[in-house]
């Protein structure tokens, strides 16, 4: 059995690779003051970036958690995932209304891939 930690902060770690399945903890942006499509826009592209460190990508994507505070914002956060989304490989997907820790947050992401 493997475990590798990436990206670890004082509290987590930004993915934990266990074998050939890849974990991503619940992504947020840092530009708070962004709308929830720049918010979306900025959690994708982290979440690129520790799939490509976990040894993966979003075309091996097989489960995505996408918390709202606002379930109103719902079509704008769909549009910035569906122009990040591999069409021909999509995940599970779960979206749900949540209040998140910081209340400027529009939007948190959580995903898991395979990584082989």
């Amino acid at each position: 059995m493997t475990i590798t930690r990436l990206d670890l902060s004082k509290r987590l770690a930004g993915a934990v690779r266990h074998n050939d399945t890849l974990y991503i903890s619940g992504q947020t942006a840092d530009n708070v003051t962004g709308s929830v499509g720049e918010q979306t826009r900025e959690v994708l592209a982290k979440i690129d970036a520790l799939l490509a460190q976990g040894g993966s990508s979003k075309d091996k994507l097989l489960m995505v958690n996408i918390w709202l505070p606002n379930i109103a914002d719902f079509d704008e956060m769909n549009a910035a995932y569906d122009a990040w989304l591999d069409k021909d490989n999509m995940p599970a997907r779960a979206t749900v209304e949540a209040r998140l820790a910081i209340s400027d947050l529009r939007v948190e992401i959580a995903a898991i891939a395979a990584t082989d």
